[in-house]
């Protein structure tokens, strides 16, 4: 079996045998990777954010310096640290540092709130936090004390400030709890001799979307989460002449794998981070920075071509827009290569791994009709009925995957499992979909039961 954290479902072995076989899966760790990418483009810019630009040599350096600082503050291999970052450089340098240290990331929304974080903290057990101390008038020092008070797990918190502010806490590093306070922009120190750890490892924990009740956590490994973004890149042909630019939430799996933030790296592409993904924000960042690629939900698509109309904008740089997360109104879509001068690609995804995309060479009534096909030639997907049977292409089912970069059991969550997975090791979506002859699938929203 392959290895992973406590609390997760591995893929059984004759899949493991078949998927490195393949090729998909290398053995490569993800902080890894990043120092290969910093020694093959060390000077070109991998990230920005406003007038921030770092290079990829500077970026591993922090990321180095940053891992063993966290060692030294005491954070341990193994060791869950909640991440709950707007997207600054920091969500990228905090993601990779803690991995590199052999911590394991868990992403959480900055939207999100007391009742999800403790959750999260409870579930994990997760020894620490990094977040911002406020962030759009919300404390969240105040809500992490609150936690850290209520249970025996959260003792280190890491406290994000923007360039230029301070935090209202001032020197405060401990408090009653027992709960020690760090500015993240402390957390510094001499490198240290890598870890030696497993590709087959979990690299960091996602949130399940779309399900009712409490997130979900899905475990995503270092091999599975390399390939998938290493086959995305392919699929759009994606190279260092690429600008990527981060509009949703960073910690969003649509933004930070498909191929997204990693992928963009891998390349030596550019990342620029963008504080949401409004049309006054990025109209702006998209000119100055020439983007070429980007990815959207639906509802912020709309938002685009609307104010176009009414704004001069300079978006001739686009080559491509992915847009995914909720179903696409044609008429929507049938606006985007017109409008905006760029290709559209439809996609698919989910944070559990199941991943579909239309093709930039696909004719244009699958690209407006679509959500393409499966990334990998390893994905499995069935269409069935209620009953669990296999129906006729073009017929509405439920969407079941599984496959090279496809969760095989969510985190600590055993009661969520059979109805989760089939007993052959399908994920069941809750999405109802059909298949078209051709192959491409068709997703048309959640069914009217989750079955999580």
């Amino acid at each position: 079996m392959a290895l992973m954290l406590d609390g997760c479902t591995p893929w059984p072995e004759d899949f493991v045998d078949r998927y490195w076989a393949a090729g998909h899966w290398r053995g490569h760790t993800l902080d890894n990777l990043l120092r290969g990418w910093a020694l093959q483009y060390g000077t070109r810019t991998a990230l920005v954010h406003g007038g921030t630009r770092i290079t990829y040599a500077h970026l591993n350096r922090r990321v180095d310096r940053m891992a063993a600082g966290f060692r030294l503050r005491g954070l341990r291999p193994g060791q869950r640290v909640v991440v709950q970052l707007p997207n600054v450089p920091e969500f990228v340098l905090t993601v990779f540092a803690l991995m590199r240290a052999g911590a394991v990331p868990v992403f959480c929304p900055v939207s999100h709130r007391a009742d999800e974080v403790s959750h999260l903290v409870r579930v994990t057990e997760a020894g620490a936090y990094v977040g911002p101390s406020t962030y759009q008038g919300f404390d969240h020092t105040a809500m992490v004390a609150d936690i850290a008070s209520q249970g025996p797990f959260l003792r280190r918190v890491f406290t994000y400030e923007a360039p230029g502010t301070s935090s209202p806490y001032g020197g405060l590093t401990a408090d009653a709890s027992g709960c020690h306070y760090f500015p993240l922009g402390s957390i510094d120190a001499p490198p240290e001799r890598a870890l030696a750890q497993s590709a087959d490892q979990v690299a960091f924990l996602l949130l399940s979307a779309g399900a009712t009740g409490a997130p979900r956590l899905i475990p995503r490994t270092h091999n599975d989460y390399a390939y998938q973004a290493r086959a995305a890149v392919e699929l759009v042909s994606l190279t260092e002449n690429d600008v990527y630019l981060a509009a949703l939430p960073a910690d969003f799996h649509f933004a930070f794998g498909c191929p997204g933030i990693v992928g963009t790296l891998s390349v030596g592409g550019t990342v620029v981070l963008a504080d949401s993904p409004g049309p006054a924000e990025c109209f702006p960042v998209i000119e100055r920075e020439r983007v070429t690629v980007t990815s959207l939900v639906p509802a912020a698509a709309q938002r685009w071509l609307d104010v176009l109309r009414t704004v001069q904008a300079d978006l001739t740089s686009l080559r491509l827009v992915q847009i995914g997360g909720a179903p696409l109104p044609r008429a929507t879509a049938e606006r985007i290569g017109p409008e905006w001068g760029c290709r559209l690609q439809q996609v698919f995804g989910m944070p559990e791994g199941v991943l579909t995309l239309t093709r930039p060479g696909d004719p244009d009534e699958t690209v407006l009709t679509t959500q393409g096909r499966p990334l990998s030639p390893d994905d499995e997907i069935r269409i069935v009925d209620v009953d669990g049977k296999d129906v006729p292409d073009g017929e509405p089912g439920e969407l079941l995957a599984r496959g090279p970069y496809t969760l095989r059991g969510y985190y600590r969550a055993p009661d969520h499992h059979a109805r989760s997975f089939t007993t052959d090791g399908y994920f069941r979506t809750g999405e109802r979909a059909r298949r078209t002859p051709d192959g491409n699938v068709v997703v048309t929203g959640r069914l009217d039961v989750d079955c999580g």
